[in-house]
Order: C-alpha cells, then structure tokens, then sequence
C-alpha cells in the first residue's frame, strides 16, 4: 500500500519496524521518538507496519446484511438498473431505503457496474463469401413482414460481386 506521509509525521514506518523490532521498555521508546507509550504498544500489537483503513468496521446503513445479500442477488440475477432495482427493494426489502445508500451497497460488494455484470456474448465469426468465378452474382434475399399482414410490393435485396 502506497503511503503519503504528512510533512510532520511523527511515526513513519521505518520507526514502526524499529519500535517492533526493539526489546527496550515502553517508556524508554516513548521518550526516544516523542510518542506515548500507547502508541509504543499499538504498534508492538500490530503485525505490519502499515496504516489500517479509517473505514468503521460496521457502516450505519439502511439494509441489514441479510437485506444487502437479498439486494445483490437480485442484482446479479435480474441485471436491473438500479433505479429499477431501488423500486423492488422499497417494495420487498425496506422502504426506507435511499438510491444513494444502495448504489453504495452495490459497489462494495462490487455488482455496481451493470456493464461488468452482463456476460459478453460472443459474435459468431463471418464466414467469407464463397469465391466465384467472375460473371457469377451473389444475391442475399431477406423477408420482412408487412406490418398490415399484406404482401409487400418491395423486397430489399443485396447483391455483392463475386470478383
């Protein structure tokens, strides 16, 4: 994890990996770096030297995380927008819910993006025309029905030169 230590850093990790590396007392590491003897523990307690995330542990949100896996699985399986899916989850889950509380949920559970979510169908490959000699005309025909149940008095065509 890249840190970006402030200019006035009193523990950078350097200091951390010797203050876990030293067997001195407390006290005396403490008076050694300007620190408190707490913060002389907390990093003795530690396993790394690295700075923990300032996330809560548990977010105050709207669903309880029986709701929020309800709300994933229905985004995974439906692959409804979210205002869409916002309209269901009022209705079913909790209508107290907001778009920007579930928008949150689905991305920390990483089914935000709709795009990622739909599976890539995969374009059958075109096959080349088939090489005729020249004088020969390939002539592709398509039926479109009329929208009036009639015949329609033009068919589209399209024809392409075997050369």
């Amino acid at each position: 994890m890249l840190v970006r230590l402030q200019s006035q850093a009193t523990t950078t990790p350097k200091i951390r990996a010797a203050i876990q590396a030293c067997e001195d007392p407390a006290w005396m590491l403490s008076e050694r770096y300007g620190i408190s003897e707490q913060t002389v523990l907390k990093w003795r307690r530690r396993d790394s030297v690295e700075d923990r995330s300032h996330t809560p542990h548990r977010l105050q949100t709207t669903l309880n995380p029986a709701q929020e896996s309800v709300a994933v699985a229905l985004r995974k399986t439906l692959l409804v927008s979210l205002d869409d899916l916002l309209a269901v989850v009022r209705e079913v889950l909790n209508p107290n819910v907001s778009r920007s509380g579930l928008d949150r949920c689905l991305r920390r559970h990483e089914v935000g993006n709709l795009r990622d979510l739909k599976v890539k169908a995969a374009k059958p490959k075109h096959s080349a025309f088939k090489a005729y000699e020249p004088g020969y005309l390939h002539i592709d025909v398509k039926y479109l029905p009329h929208p009036l149940g009639t015949f329609p008095s033009e068919i589209p065509c399209r024809a392409v030169n075997g050369e």
